[in-house]
């Protein structure tokens, strides 16, 4: 999932915080990385770890 907001734009930062919410609601085990330019939000990236009992 990757998604580019700027965070200064009317309704950006509550689509922005929505999307993050859906990806920590959705996430068991990894991590969400916000990449940042300039002061605005470019890209989330959702990394899920899956682990199999061996």
């Amino acid at each position: 999932m990757a998604t580019r907001t700027d965070l200064h734009a009317p309704g950006q930062h509550d689509d922005a915080l929505s999307t993050i919410s859906e990806a920590l609601g959705r996430l068991r085990y990894g991590v969400i990385q916000l990449t940042v330019h300039d002061g605005k939000l470019m890209q989330i990236d959702v990394t899920e770890r899956r682990r199999f009992a061996g």
